[in-house]
C-alpha cells in the first residue's frame, strides 16, 4: 500500500526485503529459513543474514539511494538487532559490528514496526505457510519464549529511539494500519 501510494504521487521506490531482495539474497534466505535446517548456529544465522544484506544494500540500495529514489526494505538490522541479537543471545555488540562491515553505516531513516500479539502473527504465518506450501517456516517454528523475546526487543527499541522506529498497532484494519503508516512516512518526504 506505502509503495503504491508513493508512485502514484510520482516517486521513484525500490521495494526489496531480507533476507532475499536480490538473486544471491534469495539463496542465501533458503537457507535461513528453511525449516530443515534445524542445526544452523546463531553465529551462522547472523553472518548469513548480513551476507545476504551486504549484497541487497550493494546492488540495489545504494544505487537507489544514488539516483533520488525511496527504498522500502522489509526488514533490515534492526531485525537481526532483535533476532540474532536478542532472540538468539548473541547481543547488540556483535550485531552492530557485523552491521559496520556489511551496511557501511547506512542506517533507515524511519522503521515501521507493525505489532501484533504473538499468536495473531504466528497464526497469520501459518496459513500463509499452509496456502503457499513454504518451506520457509524455520523461524515460525522457534518456541513461543524467542518469539515474545523478539517482540519485546522490538517494542523496547520503538520507545528507545521514537523518533526513528514508529510502532503501529497492526491489529486494526489494513486501511487504518495503512493510513497510520503514510501518517509517519508522509513528513520524511
Amino acid at each position: 500500500m506505502l509503495a503504491a501510494r508513493l508512485k502514484s504521487g510520482g516517486r521513484e521506490v525500490l521495494e526489496t526485503a531480507e533476507p532475499g531482495g536480490t538473486p544471491v539474497g534469495m539463496q542465501i534466505r533458503r537457507v535461513l529459513l528453511d525449516s530443515a535446517n534445524t542445526e544452523l548456529r546463531p553465529t551462522t544465522e547472523l553472518l548469513l543474514m548480513f551476507a545476504a544484506r551486504a549484497q541487497n544494500v550493494e546492488q540495489l540500495i545504494l544505487p537507489a539511494l544514488s539516483q533520488g529514489r525511496v527504498v522500502l526494505c522489509d526488514r533490515f538490522t534492526d531485525s537481526s538487532l532483535v533476532y540474532q541479537g536478542a532472540g538468539r543471545g548473541l547481543g547488540a555488540e556483535m550485531v552492530y559490528e557485523v552491521d559496520r562491515i556489511a551496511c557501511r553505516g547506512l542506517v533507515p531513516d524511519l522503521t515501521l514496526l507493525i505489532d501484533i500479539d504473538i499468536e495473531t502473527g504466528l497464526a497469520r504465518a501459518h496459513r500463509r505457510n499452509a496456502r503457499t506450501q513454504d518451506v520457509e517456516t524455520r523461524m515460525e517454528e522457534q518456541n513461543l519464549s524467542f518469539h515474545r523475546k523478539v517482540r519485546e526487543t522490538y517494542r523496547q527499541l520503538a520507545s528507545d529511539e521514537p523518533s526513528r522506529v514508529r510502532l503501529i498497532d497492526g491489529s486494526r484494519p489494513e486501511a487504518t494500519v495503512g493510513a497510520e503508516v503514510w501518517a509517519a512516512v508522509e513528513p520524511m518526504l
